[in-house]
């Protein structure tokens, strides 16, 4: 992954913390789906913390299918959740666009 990414248009949800990753991801069922042109990096990770959510986004993504799984995030309704994992917090919300789930993912303040 691209540790700094200056494309439009601005994916994700929308968030004033940078550095931040912004995803539209596509929603198959339990299964989301990343699509790098569907995504963005505003601001600039270090090359260690772009390492690091290189590690931690398949988990991430993982809590999010579950999310998806248990019915907490519904892709009928707005309701946005967040999940953790390594360092890092995935905010969620599928914005009621049946297909697509939104997220903004940054660095966990200490």
């Amino acid at each position: 992954m691209n540790n700094h990414m200056t494309t439009s248009p601005t994916w994700g949800l929308k968030r004033d913390i940078t550095p931040r990753l912004g995803a539209r991801l596509v929603q198959e069922g339990t299964h989301l789906h990343f699509l790098s042109d569907r995504a963005n990096i505003v601001g600039t990770f270090s090359a260690q913390a772009a390492q690091a959510l290189d590690a931690a986004f398949p988990a991430l993504i993982t809590k999010l299918e579950s999310q998806l799984l248990s019915g907490a995030l519904d892709p009928r309704r707005q309701q946005g959740i967040t999940v953790r994992h390594g360092g890092f917090v995935c905010e969620a919300d599928t914005l009621g666009s049946h297909g697509y789930v939104y997220i903004a993912v940054y660095q966990e303040l200490s």
